[in-house]
């Protein structure tokens, strides 16, 4: 291990939160940046085989507790928090199309959204307001935050699955197909008819 992996180990492991390359850059004085960021690298490799892993989330880097050996650490039960529905669709709709106003989201859904909704999002810390619209009014928009990424192992939001892999799971069903549920395979809609 060289002396600039162990100083940014020493860092990682002193830091109350993750760090970006450049803040760890910043923080070890001279170092160059493309150096830190190749020895991140290593540093992720070699701790990739023991009871802590070195991975990157939202472009900043910690230590986390290997996934298969978190069931050791728990002392009390997980809560599971569920979301509503609606929190559910409000958050998917900020995750793909963020920034993303209120109206825009409601526009997507068909319907309102409870000021409630967002702020249980808010409190979760999955969801932030990430300044306002250029445009008369000046709504709020919001986006999804590093817990976001961090919750559901994402290393940033290219890494949330399409729409391919969501029919896949059979978590989206085409509506093409929900229709034709409805309607039966033979029947086809009726054209409007012109006026004489």
């Amino acid at each position: 291990m060289t002396d600039l992996e162990r100083a940014i180990e020493a860092a990682l492991f002193a830091a109350e939160e993750p760090m970006t390359v450049e803040a760890l850059a910043g923080f070890l004085g001279d170092a160059a940046v493309a150096d830190v960021r190749e020895a991140l690298k290593e540093l992720a490799q070699t701790y990739s085989e023991r009871g802590v892993h070195l991975v990157e989330r939202a472009k900043r880097w910690h230590f986390e507790t290997a996934p298969d050996l978190a069931h050791l650490l728990r002392k009390e039960k997980e809560q599971v928090r569920r979301l509503s529905r609606a929190a559910t669709e409000v958050l998917a709709i900020i995750a793909y199309h963020e920034p993303v106003s209120r109206a825009e989201i409601e526009s997507i859904r068909g319907v309102q959204t409870s000021g409630g909704t967002l702020d249980v999002l808010l409190e979760a810390g999955w969801v932030k307001i990430a300044g306002r619209r250029e445009v008369p009014g000046r709504p709020t928009i919001y986006a999804t935050t590093p817990d976001f990424l961090d919750h559901f192992g994402l290393g940033s939001r290219r890494d949330l699955p399409g729409i391919s892999e969501l029919r896949a799971t059979g978590l989206l069903d085409p509506v093409e197909d929900a229709y034709e549920e409805l309607m039966g395979p033979d029947e086809e809609q009726s054209e409007p008819q012109d006026a004489a």
